[in-house]
């Protein structure tokens, strides 16, 4: 049997194995037993996005959790980091999100929270695996008054939108300021507009009409595209692009120009460096942001630390090292100050604070960023081998390696979510990086496609 939790939490397709409601049921079960003392009531916390699939993970998981003695919080659809946010301010012992992020709708998943708001390590992910698959919890049945209780909690949401405007300096408010909202048909559909027209913004919001099938269709971070017409269209300040479960965010300045995550870093590192705010001096990115970024913070006398791919492992970095501040190039924002994952609407209010601050346009701040020409190619792949026992595509990444010395870096690794490898080469000119990148990709798909 495989290993359940990838790296970020159980993902695949709805209804099929392992995101099956028997499993959600097992996963409920194995969840509530590790987080489960003797001494008092339990709960554990419940979100979803706005997949149709949610519904039937939702009921499966509470009935496995309930099935240990165990009560269950059901939120109903909200971001991710609100999950996180609410199992540690409602005092749960462990939060359960049900989202695929920017998947489309036909995959769910299941990402769980410890009640410190951050996610489950390794070892109890395997410790849960273990429990599911060895067949332990068979015998361990509580009866009559022992069964857990399911909850609604009407005043979720509301909670959520307090904890994100408290985040918000209180000497500015967003009056005159047009933003347009992309929240892509997920989790962030109804919080979102909500809160930045509570501090004063002129929202318009698309991508907030969900019908269960149309999370991150042509909406959302992955696809910015129309949120940059409708910033133009609407002569706004700025856009904001959520992903499904709107732990991430990507920007389009006045413009309609797209402002990812690298450059978003690069503008709050140096806030925060200027406000001595920036813990440690130091960022916590990932082995895919721009070595621009890198050369950015030196010369403002910071320095960058670089975690895997996946904002769990540049959390992981930021506690590890006792940093308040990392992220990700796809647009993951860690703020930890203020949440113990990534968030796209405290990410947002950020960097609306920088530039009322700065008194600067979003174009204006993006330019501090001076990019090394970057390529990045996905490659569809049948299998994962170790990349250093094929041959052919170990060898050709060395004399790459070896062509660009340090004037440029190559990056080849898998997704963690996907059956992809990903392609990542920089280097001095985007016409030499385009054809490394073009022929690695083609030998992996050669090998392995």
């Amino acid at each position: 049997m495989g290993r359940l939790f990838g790296t970020d939490g159980v993902r695949g397709v709805a209804n099929i194995h392992p995101l099956t409601s028997e499993m959600a049921i097992q996963i409920g079960r194995a969840t509530a037993y590790i987080f489960k003392n003797a001494k008092r009531r339990h709960r554990i916390l419940i979100g979803k996005d706005t997949r149709l699939s949610g519904y039937m993970l939702e009921q499966a998981l509470a009935s496995g959790i309930c099935s240990m003695g165990v009560d269950v919080l059901l939120v109903g659809p909200l971001p991710t980091p609100a999950v996180a946010f609410l199992t540690t301010s409602m005092r749960a012992d462990a939060g359960i999100m049900i989202s695929a992020s920017h998947n489309p709708f036909q995959d769910n998943g299941i990402k769980i929270f410890s009640s410190d708001g951050f996610k489950l390590p390794d070892e109890q992910e395997d410790r849960i695996e273990d429990l599911i698959f060895s067949g332990k919890l068979e015998q361990l049945r509580p009866t009559a008054g022992e069964i857990g209780k399911a909850t609604r909690v009407d005043d979720a949401a509301g909670r959520y939108i307090v904890h994100c405007k408290n985040t918000f300096p209180n000497k500015y408010t967003l009056d005159g300021i047009r933003i347009v909202l992309d929240c892509a048909h997920g989790a962030a559909y109804k919080v979102a507009p909500v809160i930045f027209r509570e501090l004063g913004a002129e929202v318009t919001a698309i991508g907030d009409e969900p019908n269960g099938e149309n999370i991150n269709l042509n909406r959302g971070a992955l696809y910015p595209e129309q949120l940059a017409k409708e910033v133009v269209k609407n002569k706004a300040d700025l856009g904001v692009a959520f992903d499904g479960d709107s732990d991430r965010a990507i920007f389009v300045d006045e413009n309609g120009k797209v402002i990812d995550g690298d450059a978003i870093m690069g503008i709050c590192s140096l806030e925060l460096l200027k406000s001595r705010k920036l813990k440690k001096k130091t960022l916590v990115a990932t082995v895919m942001s721009n070595i621009g970024l890198e050369l950015l913070l030196k010369e403002h006398g910071a320095k960058i630390v670089r975690a895997r791919v996946g904002d769990r492992y540049v959390v992981e970095e930021m506690v590890r090292r006792g940093c308040n501040f990392g992220g990700e190039q796809s647009g993951h924002l860690v703020f930890m100050d203020y949440s113990t994952t990534g968030d796209g609407i405290i990410s947002a209010l950020q960097v609306l604070s920088v530039m009322l601050s700065t008194e600067k346009k979003l174009s204006e701040l993006a330019m501090v960023l001076k990019r090394m020409p970057q390529t990045l190619m996905n490659v569809n792949v049948k299998e994962k081998p170790n990349l250093d026992e094929v041959a052919s595509v170990s060898k050709a990444i060395d004399q790459a390696e070896k062509k660009l010395k340090e004037k440029g870096r190559v990056l080849v690794r898998y997704s963690g979510t996907e059956m992809l490898a990903r392609v990542m080469v920089e280097g001095p000119t985007q016409k030499e990086i385009d054809k490394i990148a073009r022929d690695i990709a083609g030998l992996i798909r050669k090998e392995i496609g």
